[in-house]
């Protein structure tokens, strides 16, 4: 607060050069004062007096002159110079910049902090041997790894290959195991095909036969019997046709007409080259073929030979045929072919064996038909068989068969001799037509 003394200086004297004074000798201490104060440092705040004072109330009648001279010299209102308040206004300023400055400063390095500071050698040594130690333990593991996954591939291995073995005896099993069941189920075919063959071969009744043969019965009864016949009576009846089948059977073997017998009119029209017997060594040279008969000697084949050995006609080689002529035009059904019964033959192997029939009809030398190869067609096919009964049956295999009265029977092979084969007899049976004409 300045001082009374300096106030009223200040008052009394006032410091502006254009107040009046009339006398000049008065201003120079005002002056002096003034320019006292404006080298003071002091900050005077307010050189107003108090109102109590004396000196106050003097300075206060003559403030208006003052005031004037204030506003006239540039003051502020408050007493402070212009450079001050300038440079109070520029401190704040700095002040404020400071602290923006300050705050932009914390901001940034908020926003982008630091790199971190560099490892130093040592750092940096042990980091590399724990990563080291890091690696080797990943090899160490990945080794471990590798020798069970080994481990386990062999025991896969292993595993898989006993499955394989095991599943490959089972397999194994299981095809033996078939095909001896084949092998039966083969074996009971072969039966079964020779019973369907047996049944065949029997002549069952149709209805109509069976009515016809009851009406025979009671015809070869008699007018006595009724229209009822008792068991005794069948027997009686089929005792009588036993006999006659009996004697029908002991005629011929076979109990079937046969319509290439020489004896009722069979001829052998052709047949392969014969064998000639002449060349023949051995017991069988010393045989007459034809049986001391000096004709024809392929007619034997059509004649009952009554399983003597040799009375046969001989081929030569082992494929060869023969045709032969019917007595008449009938419709086939069965071929039969003979050959001499093992049980007192010298050798089987002259016996055919692949054999193939065909027919063809055959007009009278009259007329002047084609070629007899181009009508002729096959009745059936067979193999002879060794094994089975000297005498054997085939049955004709083609349907809607026509009438033929020329018969061919081609065999293809023997059963091993490569010399000759001998055709003991050869039977044609059937049933003649319905239209007489052709067979006549």
């Amino acid at each position: 607060m300045p001082s009374p003394s300096l106030s009223a200086a200040a008052v009394a004297n006032p410091v502006s050069p254009l107040a009046l004074d009339p006398s000049p000798a008065a201003s120079r201490p005002a002056a002096a004062a003034t320019a006292a104060l404006r080298k003071r440092s002091v900050l005077l705040l307010d050189q107003r007096p108090h109102p109590s004072t004396p000196t106050s109330r003097a300075a206060t009648a003559a403030a208006p002159p003052l005031s004037q001279a204030r506003r006239k010299r540039g003051l502020s209102s408050s007493g402070r110079p212009r450079w001050q308040t300038a440079l109070s206004v520029a401190a704040k300023n700095a002040a404020l910049l400071a602290v923006l400055l300050y705050l932009g400063d914390q901001a940034w390095r908020w926003a982008h902090p630091a790199p971190p500071a560099l490892l130093d050698d040592v750092a940096l040594a042990a980091y590399n041997a724990r990563v080291d130690d890091v690696e080797a333990s990943l090899v160490r593991a990945l080794r471990a790894l590798q020798v069970q996954v080994e481990a386990v591939n062999r025991k896969i291995d292993g595993e898989v290959g006993a499955a394989r073995g095991h599943l490959a005896a089972l397999l194994e099993e299981k095809r033996l195991a078939l095909e001896a069941q084949l092998s039966r189920l083969e074996s009971r075919t072969d039966e079964l095909n020779d019973s369907l063959g047996g049944l065949k071969q029997m002549e069952f009744l149709r209805k109509d036969e069976f009515e016809t043969f009851l009406n025979e019965i009671k015809e070869s009864l008699g007018p006595d019997s009724g229209s009822e016949v008792d068991l005794d009576q069948l027997r009686l009846v089929a005792k009588e046709i036993a006999m006659r089948e009996i004697e029908k059977h002991a005629a011929d073997g076979i109990g079937r007409v046969d319509y290439a017998v020489g004896s009722a009119g069979g001829r052998v029209m052709r047949h392969s080259e014969a064998y000639d017997a002449g060349k023949r060594g051995g017991l069988l040279s010393a045989l007459p073929f034809g049986g001391g008969d000096k004709g024809d000697p392929s007619q034997k084949i059509l004649q009952p030979s009554f399983g003597e050995p040799g009375q046969c006609l001989p081929l030569k080689g082992s494929s060869g045929f023969v045709e032969i002529q019917l007595r008449k035009g009938i419709i086939p059904d069965a071929i039969t072919l003979e050959h001499v019964s093992k049980d007192v033959a010298y050798d089987m192997s002259t016996a055919p064996k692949d054999c193939r029939v065909s027919g063809w009809y055959q007009g009278p030398p009259t007329e002047t038909p084609p070629s007899h190869a181009a009508k002729m067609s096959t009745l059936t096919e067979f193999t002879y068989d060794l094994a089975k009964n000297n005498v054997q049956t085939f049955d004709i295999t083609v349907a809607d068969v026509s009438v033929v009265n020329m018969v061919r029977l081609d065999f293809a092979s023997n059963h091993g001799s490569s010399a000759l084969t001998c055709i003991y007899r050869i039977r044609v049976h059937g049933h003649e037509p319905v239209t007489p004409g052709i067979s006549s």
